[in-house]
């Protein structure tokens, strides 16, 4: 199956870590995304995306049995392949591992089960999601990923969210257990959450050769002009988001002098920080997708260093956020 719409241009790649694959530096996330899609509509927007060069999608296992409705954006997502004649060794298939339930619930059969309800046999990236526990045993869980690693189970692994002590611990013990370590830190990243990617914990991580992938760029598409009201919507550290709804006035504003959507605006600044590697991004629509991808062209148009200056005045969470991170 080929794309009915001809890309306007290849999204480039770049590698995830020093030891990740090489990465479309736009990806295209699965919280519910799929589940709220027609099939058909979603089958053709995956097929552009691949033929647009973008291969890095995170699809993931979302709701917890008997707490949050059944979701099974990860399990359509296998569907879509296959409807689009996407191949395997054509994309990269991330994936999260939830620490809610470990050590309880192992890495190796939460991976298995992903993999299961996706289709596949291995993923290249797993990103382990958000630490909410003072006794979680670094030690042990960078081993146990270590191994996933050695099985081809698992090519690469970052964390989401972490903060950057955490970082440079778990690495320390992945190094010593035989692994690379993380490759990639999915940080929440935008013209107004900019605290921790750019403050200077952070610098060090990025330093080790730990890759920035952003996320909820558009803060759940409120950046967007969207209210946020019509679906769920990541946390709010720092309780800023009234900060960042009148943000969202002002970016309009300036996405209409430059001739430039809002999101545009968003993932452009994103992907000027020198350590993204690519901008995690989710898309309902084929005209989402493509005025998406169509960031790259405003940043080489704008320029980096213009955009970042532009965007200066939408910083919200400056001196409320702490740099370290969670």
């Amino acid at each position: 199956m080929s794309s009915q719409n001809t890309p306007d241009r290849k999204v480039p790649h770049r590698r995830l870590g020093t030891a990740g694959p090489e990465a479309s530096v736009l990806s295209l996330g699965s919280w519910h995304t799929y589940d709220r899609m027609d099939f058909g509509d979603a089958v053709k927007m995956l097929r552009h995306a691949i033929d647009s060069g973008i291969n890095l999608f995170d699809v993931a296992v979302y709701g917890i049995p008997g707490v949050h409705p059944p979701v099974f954006t990860d399990v359509l997502f296998s569907a879509m392949v296959r409807a689009a004649g996407v191949a395997r060794d054509d994309y990269l298939l991330s994936t999260k591992l939830w620490l809610e339930g470990y050590p309880e619930q192992s890495m190796r059969d939460q991976l298995t089960n992903a993999l299961f309800r996706v289709g596949a046999d291995h993923a290249d990236v797993a990103v382990l999601g958000d630490i909410r526990s003072d006794d979680l045993d670094l030690k042990v869980l960078a081993e146990d990923l270590a191994a996933l690693e050695r099985e081809g189970l698992l090519g690469c692994w970052g964390v989401n969210n972490w903060s950057a002590t955490a970082i440079r611990t778990i690495r320390e013990h992945a190094l010593a257990a035989g692994s690379p370590g993380p490759q990639l830190a999915q940080l929440k990243y935008s013209p107004c959450r900019r605290s921790i990617p750019d403050g200077e914990p952070f610098e060090a991580v990025f330093a080790a050769g730990v890759s920035l992938q952003a996320s909820d760029v558009l803060e759940g598409g409120i950046l967007a002009g969207k209210s946020g009201d019509s679906r769920q919507i990541g946390r709010d550290p720092g309780d800023i988001r009234g900060r960042i709804q009148e943000a969202a006035k002002g970016l309009a504003d300036l996405g209409r002098e430059l001739d430039a959507s809002p999101a545009q605006l968003c993932i452009a600044f994103t992907l000027t920080h020198p350590s993204t590697a690519t901008v995690l991004f989710g898309s309902t629509s084929m005209r989402q997708l493509t005025d998406n991808i169509a960031a790259l062209d405003v940043l080489e148009r704008v320029g980096a260093d213009r955009l970042r200056s532009l965007m200066e005045p939408f910083w919200a969470d400056r001196d409320i956020v702490d740099p370290e991170g969670p």
